[in-house]
Order: C-alpha cells, then sequence, then structure tokens
C-alpha cells in the first residue's frame, strides 16, 4: 500500500480486483484519520483496508434495506359525509378542528 498524507486527504492506492486498477483521493477528517490507523496498528492491518472493509459493508447494508413502503390505513366509518361533498380543503379543515378550539 502506498499512502500519502497531508493535513486534510488521505491518498490511497486502491485494487479491486485482477482486471483493473484504480486510485482516488479520500478527505479524512485528521481525527477520523488518526482513530483509523491506531485502529490498523493494533489489528495488524493497514487504513486501506480497513476504508475498504467499510465500504464493503455499507455497500452491502444499503442493498439489503428494503425501501420505505408507507402502509395502507383506513378509518371506520362511512366515508365523506355529505355536507362535505364538494368543500374545499379550508372548510374541512375548519369543520376537523371547530371542536377543538383551533
Amino acid at each position: 500500500m502506498t499512502a500519502s498524507v497531508n493535513k486534510h486527504a488521505c491518498h490511497l492506492d486502491r485494487q479491486y480486483d485482477t482486471y483493473s486498477h484504480m486510485k482516488t483521493t479520500v478527505h479524512i477528517p485528521d481525527a477520523l484519520l488518526a482513530q483509523a490507523k491506531h485502529l490498523a496498528s493494533q489489528e495488524q492491518t493497514t487504513v486501506r483496508a480497513l476504508i475498504e472493509e467499510g465500504l464493503r459493508r455499507i455497500l452491502v447494508e444499503r442493498k439489503a434495506a428494503k425501501p420505505f413502503k408507507l402502509r395502507r390505513v383506513t378509518f371506520p366509518g362511512k366515508g365523506l359525509q355529505p355536507r362535505m361533498a364538494g368543500a374545499g380543503w379550508r372548510a374541512m379543515r375548519d369543520t376537523i378542528y371547530k371542536e377543538r378550539g383551533a
């Protein structure tokens, strides 16, 4: 691994597989990079390996996440009251909040 670090960025060689090679610049806050270096040292690995592991985890997590689906909600009753047929939002809102002091 070649890594050159300046005050605000970490430059890492990144190899995806045997067929391609990509070099990129990643801007990492100093405190976060220091923590990553410390962890890499403790685990006898590299910052590059930690970044790769983190990216792989987040990609799997996001891919596995189910999209939000709004559940259908219904209420008992007989639907729209005849006196509200054709009423605009303001009239409906005023009727809803009439007894609530609004």
